[in-house]
């Protein structure tokens, strides 16, 4: 278990950490009604008679969902309950047009799992998983359509969720946020849930508790509903801090539920913090109990893509990358996909290199996903082929790799256009010595005693001289014969 700690006035404290996931389930219709999902849809187009809670509407489970959370119970290493049960969650809201949540609470169809953090610092370790419940979406307010009413669109309600809780194991927000980070991946692995956190389909509360290390846990508070990792961890940490201010001035901590002002980056009182009494769950009258068939599941578990986890222990071991590399490239499974198309018969180092620097960093700055990249896999490997086999070199292949992406041209073909082919020929990189080191005459005395750092200088000029074209290896092996003393030279 990490023991991060936060100073305080009065010494160390520890922060404890748990969070709930809201994962909206990849799904054409809803949990109960055969209502279509699709996201960004006309208010209240989407709305079937069960979901608007019309009297003497049956819900009916959609096996798709059931399915789904079963494949994303198994990706979690978590139990699979063959019965589970659907209770009735009740609260009284406008967003909640029956007056209760069909959800699950004492017998859920998922147990407890685990996920595996990978961390910054290179070590890894495991985050319990308490239990994945299916659940209906509740419908959403919006307030900014009218000066004095709220006006409901209905066409969330009754989305399927499944709400992935943790153990409280996690000690610090960065850990929060590879937490939630690593659970992405691995729905999106799965094809679960799409994990958009702009458009509302993974949704996070956190619970946060801080006590002296080794102390019993404090009284918690939940921050309900926040829509990005980053606004995740700003929210760990100012509410950390909050309530280690209150106690060492000598308040007590009341537990309630918080909302995260992203535009302040405070968190700030909703309510007082509900019981389970106070939602009088029950058994839901009108659906049986779930189950499911052992073979069933187990051919679901057969037919589950290889995960991050397992990824990157194979790109470790097959293509000898480092441990963090390898993490990096799994982070999503295109970026995956699109790696070993490029490694495939090459360098596999050089090719992580050119995806993870030149690559990913052209994509963040023109604001792009791998799956727009006008640079494909194919033409990416084309261009390293280009430089082992020393047509150009690795100088002039980052000059040529950002004219494929502004033109989308090949490799070859940039090469051939702007005449980039990599100078071999030792009689005009000879000329260019010989030019270089007759412009350069108190330099070359200055190597020649002692001064042996110039070296990186003269190759420069060289370069300089053949516009980046001359080979390099050629280029260093002519000039240490050229730069040594008389009579000591090649």
């Amino acid at each position: 278990m990490s023991t991060t700690t936060i100073e305080g006035r009065t010494g160390p404290w520890e922060v404890i950490i748990g969070l709930e996931a809201h994962c909206q389930v990849i799904a054409k219709a809803k949990l109960f009604s055969g209502a279509a999902t699709e996201f960004g849809a006309e208010p209240n187009t989407q709305v079937s008679l069960v979901d608007a809670a019309f009297p003497g509407m049956l819900p009916v489970i959609n096996r798709c969902c059931v399915e789904q959370a079963v494949k994303t119970g198994l990706g979690l290493d978590a139990e699979i309950n063959l019965v589970s049960i659907f209770d009735r969650k009740n609260y009284f809201y406008a967003d909640s047009p029956a007056g209760y949540q069909i959800s699950q609470y004492t017998r859920p169809i998922v147990g407890k799992g685990k996920i595996t953090l990978d961390l910054p610092d290179g070590k890894s370790r495991e985050v319990a998983i308490t239990r994945l419940h299916l659940e209906q979406d509740a419908a959403k307010s919006l307030h900014d359509q009218h000066p004095s009413l709220t006006y409901v669109d209905l066409n969330r309600a009754g989305v399927a969720l499944m709400e992935i809780v943790s153990e409280p194991d996690m000690r610090s927000a960065e850990e929060a946020g590879a937490y939630l980070r690593k659970l992405r991946s691995i729905l999106r692995y799965l094809g679960t849930c799409d994990g958009n956190m702009e458009e509302g389909s993974l949704r996070c509360d956190c619970n946060v508790s801080v006590r002296k290390p080794g102390a019993p846990l404090g009284t918690r508070c939940e921050i309900k509903n926040v829509n990005s990792i980053r606004f995740v961890m700003q929210a760990i940490e100012y509410e950390a801090r909050r309530q280690i201010e209150v106690i060492e001035e000598g308040g007590t901590i009341a537990q309630e539920t918080r909302l995260f002002d992203a535009g302040r980056g405070v968190t700030r009182p909703m309510r007082s913090k509900e019981q389970a009494h106070d939602y009088r769950y029950f058994p839901d009258p009108d659906l049986l109990p779930l189950t499911l068939d052992a073979a069933w599941v187990e051919q679901l578990r057969r037919r589950l893509p290889e995960l991050p986890d397992a990824k990157k222990a194979r790109f470790v071991a097959d293509y000898k990358l480092s441990p963090y590399d390898a993490g990096v490239l799994v982070g999503e499974q295109a970026s995956a996909d699109f790696f070993e198309a490029v490694a495939k018969g090459r360098d596999a180092k050089l090719a992580a290199n050119w995806v993870m620097g030149d690559l990913f960093g052209a994509l963040n700055r023109l604001g792009r996903g791998i799956e727009q990249s006008s640079v494909t896999a194919a033409a990416l490997g084309e261009l390293l082929d280009l430089i082992a086999d020393g047509t150009i070199s690795g100088r002039l292949a980052k000059d040529v790799f950002a004219a494929m992406l502004e033109t989308g041209k090949s490799a070859s073909t940039l090469v051939e256009e702007r005449g980039l082919r990599q100078v071999t020929d030792t009689g005009a990189i000879e000329s260019a010595i010989d030019a270089v080191l007759a412009a350069n005459g108190d330099k070359v005395a200055e190597y020649r005693s002692g001064k042996e750092k110039l070296f990186g200088f003269f190759v420069g000029q060289v370069m300089k001289a053949t516009e980046g074209k001359a080979n390099p290896g050629v280029v260093n092996e002519l000039l240490r014969g050229r730069l040594a003393p008389p009579g000591r030279g090649k």
